[in-house]
């Protein structure tokens, strides 16, 4: 049981001493490179899925 609660008195410790949390400015900024990138990915999965969709349609339709 000691050592439960030890684990649970450091970590409690190093979250709130030790952890360096961003500030708002920071925060936000980090949010809008996420989404930036999100739907930059979004779109390249998009892209390729029209390319091999279209692909694989035009090859079926000449085979078939």
């Amino acid at each position: 049981m000691i050592k439960i609660a030890n684990y649970f008195k450091d970590s409690y410790k190093e979250l709130t001493e030790k952890v360096t949390w961003p500030t708002w400015p920071q925060l936000q900024q980090s949010t809008m490179i996420v989404i930036a990138a999100t739907i930059v990915f979004t779109l390249i999965v998009l892209a390729m899925d029209s390319v091999f969709g279209n692909g694989l349609k035009f090859i079926y339709d000449k085979l078939f």
